[in-house]
C-alpha cells in the first residue's frame, strides 16, 4: 500500500505536538488506522528529512525508502515504550532503514548528486568552487556512515544531519548521554582519519567539539 502524507496538521506548541503524537501512537499500535494516518502526517517531515540527509535527494531509491520507513515505524510502533517523543523513534528507523538502502544500492553516480540539503543550504553555496567543496563534505560523509557501526553512524546522523542536541540524541536512541558523547567522539575520530588529506573540510563536516 503507498502511503502519501495528507493535508498538513495545524502548528501547535511543541509540548502539545508531542502529546498528540504520543495519543496517535497509542491509538495505532492498538490498531486504530485513522490514528496510524494521522501519526504519519505528522511524522513524515521527520522521517523524509532523515532519509534524505542519509540517502541524497537525487538518489533513485528515496521515494521508496521514505515508504519502506512509514510501514517499518507503524510495524514498529506496538514496540514503542514512550521514551522519547514518536518523531525520534520514526528517526531512528529512518536512518536505519536508509542506511542499509544505501548499502544496498549500486548508484554511486547518483550518490554524489546532493546531500540531502542538510549539511548546507543553497544559501551559502554560491560559488562553483563552494559547490565542489559542499560536494566532497557530503560524498565524506555519507562513505563516513556506510562505514561506522550502526551505533556511531546514528548518533553521528542525528547530532550532525538532524542538527539535535546530545540530550535529544539520547532520549530517541535510549542512551546515557555520556554514551552519545562517547559514538560521536568515535564517529568525528574516524571522520578526522578520513580527512587526514583534506583537514580543510573538517570544520564543514562538523568534527568540532
Amino acid at each position: 500500500m503507498l502511503i502519501r502524507p495528507g493535508k498538513s496538521p495545524p502548528p501547535l506548541s511543541p509540548a502539545e505536538e508531542e502529546r498528540v503524537a504520543r495519543d496517535l501512537a497509542s491509538r495505532a499500535a492498538a490498531g486504530d488506522l485513522p490514528a496510524a494516518q494521522a501519526l504519519l502526517e505528522r511524522l513524515w517531515p521527520t522521517i523524509s528529512r532523515a532519509v534524505v540527509g542519509v540517502m541524497g535527494a537525487a538518489h533513485p531509491d528515496v521515494d521508496d525508502t521514505i515508504q519502506q520507513t512509514l510501514i517499518a515505524v507503524v510495524r514498529a510502533l506496538p514496540a514503542f515504550r514512550g521514551e522519547c517523543h514518536p518523531a525520534g523513534f520514526a528517526c531512528r528507523i529512518a536512518l536505519r532503514t536508509a542506511g542499509r538502502a544505501r548499502r544496498r544500492s549500486v548508484q554511486d553516480r547518483v550518490l554524489r548528486d546532493d546531500f540531502a540539503r542538510l549539511a548546507a543550504s543553497p544559501s551559502q553555496v554560491e560559488s562553483p568552487g563552494e559547490i565542489a567543496e559542499a560536494e566532497r563534505r557530503r560524498s565524506v560523509m555519507r562513505d563516513l556512515l556506510d562505514d561506522l557501526p550502526e551505533e556511531q553512524a546514528e548518533a553521528l546522523a542525528l547530532r550532525v544531519v538532524m542538527g539535535w542536541s546530545l540530550e535529544d540524541v539520547a532520549a530517541a536512541t535510549g542512551a546515557p548521554v555520556n554514551t552519545v558523547r562517547s559514538r560521536i567522539r568515535l564517529a568525528k575520530e574516524a571522520l578526522r582519519r578520513r580527512l587526514d588529506a583534506a583537514p580543510e573540510l573538517a570544520a564543514e563536516v562538523g568534527v568540532g567539539s
